[in-house]
């Protein structure tokens, strides 16, 4: 397959595998931003291949797993409602909330619908005028010109039945936040692909610079992640701090124009608590005054609910890359799969969930 099965050669990657091992003089501390890069590293064997010449860490780039339990617990509150269905993908069923979560408030009697897209949410509630649908908004940036479309598109219908929790959250303050961390190890990041679509790469200029850290732009399969290494590992031997690109195919500096335009048009950045990191200055997006008739929290009564972070779950310490899942005293034993006791073992892109799928029982 184009674009696809040349990313995937075996004979390519091993000859990069031997280039990082003869560029690095000393182990290098990577961090990989996105959940699907943390799968591809595993699913490839790459973090064992570079065992003791790169020490990969696993960032905050799950949305699932950083979305924070107050706004599931508003989402399980409205499903609660007569006459309220919240529309939402299928991994935000699993995460919990304080207590609970979506599935399990469906499994009491709450309303909850999985959708494969925002607009799938839209014609729920066109097709059916006498019931409001609530769409669960999350993601990075990746996923927001989606929702704000889905918005768009909810006001050319003239529907008043629908609204959206949004959960929307930017990677970059995040990663400022890693960095600002005295506990942070992170020397270089490999940087989200897919959200570098929409976002483009310009931005992250300023960060490398004032940080000191290179950032290098990557896809997700096995030659783009090594590729990525390999760059960061050459720029770490040599001192230098930049950003560079190794997802061409698909990555320009500028971003997607069109994306960003719709993006800007609707959303505006706000401070946003983030699930094991806090509230970050920047870090999401709330719709526009103009656009707020479609916010949830606009129109139905936000209770103020004690938000309390599972006390076993080390949520925060994996999601910054302070631990590795294995490093985890509950990995495996009491937290599993079957049942997790929080959102990086849930999620398709959890950390803990790559690392229980592909067998890691020792931290590389």
């Amino acid at each position: 397959m184009k674009h696809v099965d040349e990313y995937r050669s075996s004979e390519l990657c091993r000859q990069v595998v031997n280039e990082i091992h003869q560029s690095a003089t000393r182990c290098h501390t990577i961090m990989e931003v996105c959940g699907g890069q943390t799968h591809g590293l595993l699913m490839h064997g790459i973090d064992v291949a570079l065992a003791g010449v790169v020490d990969l860490l696993h960032g905050p780039g799950c949305p699932v797993c950083v979305t924070p339990a107050e706004d599931i617990d508003f989402a399980i509150a409205l499903c609660r409602r007569p006459n309220v269905t919240v529309a939402t993908f299928g991994d935000m069923l699993r995460v919990p909330g304080t207590t609970i979560s979506l599935r399990e408030a469906s499994s009491r009697g709450g309303n909850v619908r999985l959708v494969y897209s925002p607009l799938d949410a839209v014609q729920l509630a066109r097709d059916d005028p006498a019931r409001e649908y609530v769409f669960f908004a999350v993601g990075f940036e990746t996923t927001t010109p989606a929702t704000a479309l889905a918005a768009q598109q909810a006001a050319h219908l003239g529907l008043e039945n629908f609204s959206m929790i949004v959960s929307h959250v930017r990677v970059q303050p995040a990663m400022e936040a890693i960095m600002r961390s005295e506990a942070s190890r992170v020397e270089a990041f490999l940087a989200a692909g897919h959200v570098c679509t929409v976002s483009g790469y310009d931005c992250y200029d300023q960060f490398a610079s004032q940080y000191r850290v290179p950032v290098v732009v990557t896809g997700f399969e096995p030659l783009d992640l090594l590729s990525g290494i390999l760059s960061c590992v050459r720029q770490l031997e040599s001192g230098v701090a930049m950003v560079e690109n190794r997802y061409e195919r698909s990555v320009h500096a500028e971003g997607n124009r069109n994306a960003l335009q719709v993006i800007d048009e609707l959303y505006e950045v706000c401070d946003r608590p983030w699930r094991g990191l806090g509230t970050l200055q920047g870090g999401g997006f709330r719709l526009r005054d103009r656009w707020s008739f479609f916010d949830a929290v606009h129109r139905y009564p936000r209770t103020a609910l004690p938000t309390v972070q599972p006390s076993l779950c080390r949520s925060g310490d994996v999601l910054t890359g302070r631990i590795k899942p294995t490093d985890c005293e509950y990995f495996g034993r009491e937290c599993t799969q079957e049942l997790p006791l929080g959102a990086p073992m849930v999620s398709l892109e959890g950390a803990c969930a790559a690392y229980a799928r592909h067998a890691r029982q020792t931290a590389s």
